[in-house]
């Protein structure tokens, strides 16, 4: 007998089942919209009351492949606390500085997708709000200018940490970009809307004439106008989930 997605999704009462189904969800549609590199790159959530620790996505597996029990369960050092994979070291040591030390930061979504990651390798690369879709972050963007090699220690991901100024988004300079968020439903609508802002910014870059900037009065006050409704970010999420669990039997794993 087959399962309705809506039903099955909404039996997960516990929030760890709900929140691993969501990241396994968005890691898969992240794939499918280009937003991978290899089995690299990694989406964490800090695990509900017990804090010091987050759920991460495992090392060596392709984001397409990804099931919501293959999700693990890591403290800030690195320790594997649940789960049958191993963790990748640049991913606790830049997760967990930004978990530890930014206070809003309950789910840290680190990608090298390829629009932002462009404006990220250029000189002075940043976004130019000159689509409705960068106004999401209206003036509140972080940057990391200085390149600084992988993330081996912790001394980088408290670096990283301390950049992003209260900001929900951190452009590390040629490297990628990292979206924060209080759960997986905002952050990851945001990761997405980053993409295409930036997408739409290199297009019109490359045709060579001026952009049209958006003068800070409308900017400030289409921001507050998305910011004062977020509930598309979780009807958002509930469709993706939706469409996958039609399409893949394997999700929940």
């Amino acid at each position: 007998m087959s399962i309705c997605p809506e039903t099955y999704y909404q039996s997960l009462t516990a929030p760890i089942d709900r929140i691993k189904l969501e990241m396994a969800a968005c890691l898969r549609w992240a794939d499918r919209l280009g937003l991978s590199e290899g089995i690299c790159n990694h989406f964490s959530v800090e695990v509900p009351d017990k804090p010091g620790t987050f759920l991460l996505n495992p090392q060596g597996l392709h984001w397409s492949e990804i099931r919501a029990s293959d999700i693990i369960t890591v403290a800030t050092d690195g320790t594997l606390l649940d789960g049958k994979h191993e963790a990748e070291p640049t991913a606790f040591f830049i997760h967990s500085g930004i978990h530890r030390n930014v206070s809003n930061a309950k789910v840290v979504l680190h990608t090298h997708m390829p629009n932002a990651t462009t404006l990220a390798c250029l000189d002075d690369g940043e976004v130019i709000h000159c689509t409705q879709n960068s106004l999401r972050w209206f003036n509140r963007i972080s940057y990391d200018k200085d390149y600084n090699g992988l993330a081996l220690d912790h001394a980088e991901g408290n670096r990283m940490a301390a950049l992003m100024q209260g900001n929900r988004v951190l452009f590390l300079a040629n490297h990628g970009v990292i979206v924060i968020g209080p759960n997986m439903a905002e952050a990851f609508d945001d990761l997405y809307y980053l993409e295409r802002a930036c997408e739409i910014q290199v297009q019109a870059m490359q045709t060579g004439r001026p952009l049209a900037i958006i003068d800070d009065k409308h900017g400030e006050y289409a921001y507050q106008q998305i910011m004062n409704d977020r509930s598309q970010c979780y009807s958002h999420l509930e469709a993706i989930i939706r469409v996958l669990l039609r399409e893949s039997k394997d999700l929940a794993g």
